[in-house]
């Protein structure tokens, strides 16, 4: 089971409200940190106290802290990649990289002594990670994570973050990737107009990123990329990314009866994979709710992401639920009851053939 995570950033806030944000995402099985040393200003000693100071939380709440730095990091504060032992005196569980070396750096860095991971990027769409994999790195120490991009309209391409992250599976390395919290207003630099990594996913409700990464599959964890998500986000975020199936939100029309509202919402829905071009079809609803009534009412033309019902006038059918894939003609045998909202109508191109599903309302 992959895992959780929140960004603190605590050279832009104080230790009292990271420590707040940290508990509350502890109180929803939060189990990752990440966090940014990418440019130390002012004096390093109180810089790095106060980080360690929330490092130090983090840990005792038992949460994984990944700090992000870059190779400039190395030289300002006269470390070197050979020698870790400043980020495992920082509390620090790995590093990740956001600019990488050349490959045998990273593997002669998974063999540290202390047992720090280091996270890679992996949106860069290079052959870097098989360079890295040429030198035999440790890769249980070894982890893959995307960036974020706090710019509108620059982040990555669903396509292209397909193949960034199959080059990881590949090598089963455990994988990242970021969320967007609308609550949130900030992030390590001053412009953000949030945090996601898929460009696709800036706008839409957290819950809804969530699944859509756990319907692709090949992401393991996912951390949400700024500071600070609500009560509500967390909970709807674990909600989902703990979800045993993926549940779409349905917006049901005002003349829906009961017995249909038991075949949307109390059902779990099963994806028949003789496919159709034109319907989704979940057919138990009509073998578990046979014997009740499903009188004709809203026989209107059926449009894409329709939920409609076969009434009482289709025989063998009624009772059967479908999402409808285009626009169809309705002969006045089949109830338009609702329809699949907006921004989750994409997720349908998600769903496969046999799997499971629910309908939640929205």
């Amino acid at each position: 089971m992959g895992k959780l995570g929140i960004s603190v950033y605590p050279e832009r806030s104080t230790f009292e409200k990271d420590k707040a944000y940290l508990d509350l995402a502890h109180q929803y099985g939060f189990k990752r940190v990440f966090t940014s040393l990418l440019e130390i200003k002012g004096n390093k000693e109180e810089v790095l106290s106060g980080f360690k100071k929330v490092v130090d939380y983090a840990n005792s709440l038992d949460m994984e802290v990944m700090v992000d730095i870059n190779p400039g990091l190395f030289g300002q504060l006269e470390i070197s990649y050979d020698d870790l032992s400043f980020f495992h005196e920082l509390g620090a569980d790995g590093i990740r990289l956001d600019l990488g070396f050349t490959g045998a750096e990273e593997a002669r860095m998974t063999r540290n002594p202390y047992g720090l991971k280091v996270e890679i990027n992996m949106s860069q769409g290079t052959t870097y990670v098989d360079s890295i994999m040429d030198y035999s790195p440790d890769t249980e120490k070894l982890l893959g994570s995307h960036n974020f991009y706090p710019h509108r309209y620059s982040g990555l391409d669903y396509e292209f973050f397909l193949e960034c992250t199959a080059k990881f599976k590949k090598y089963n390395l455990n994988t990242m990737a970021f969320v967007n919290a609308h609550e949130a207003t900030f992030g390590p630099w001053p412009t953000q107009d949030g945090l996601c990594t898929l460009e696709d996913h800036r706008d839409l409700d957290i819950a809804t990123q969530v699944k859509h990464y756990k319907m692709i599959g090949g992401i393991d964890d996912i951390t949400i990329g700024n500071a600070y998500a609500s009560e509500a986000e967390l909970k709807a975020m674990s909600e989902a990314f703990h979800a045993t199936m993926p549940e779409i939100k349905v917006v049901p029309r005002p003349t829906i009866s009961e017995a249909e509202r038991k075949c949307l919402f109390e059902a779990t829905h099963s994806y028949r994979g003789d496919r159709s071009a034109y319907i989704l079809r979940s057919t138990m609803t009509r073998v578990i709710y046979k014997d009740l009534d499903f009188p004709a009412h809203d026989t209107d033309t059926i449009e894409a992401g329709d939920i409609v019902i076969d009434n009482n006038g289709y025989g063998q059918y009624k009772g059967e639920t479908q999402i409808a894939l285009k626009t169809m003609k309705n002969d006045g045998r089949v109830n338009v009851v609702g329809r699949i909202a907006d921004e989750e109508a994409f997720l349908l191109a998600f769903l496969k053939p046999w799997s499971s599903f629910k309908m939640i309302e929205k």
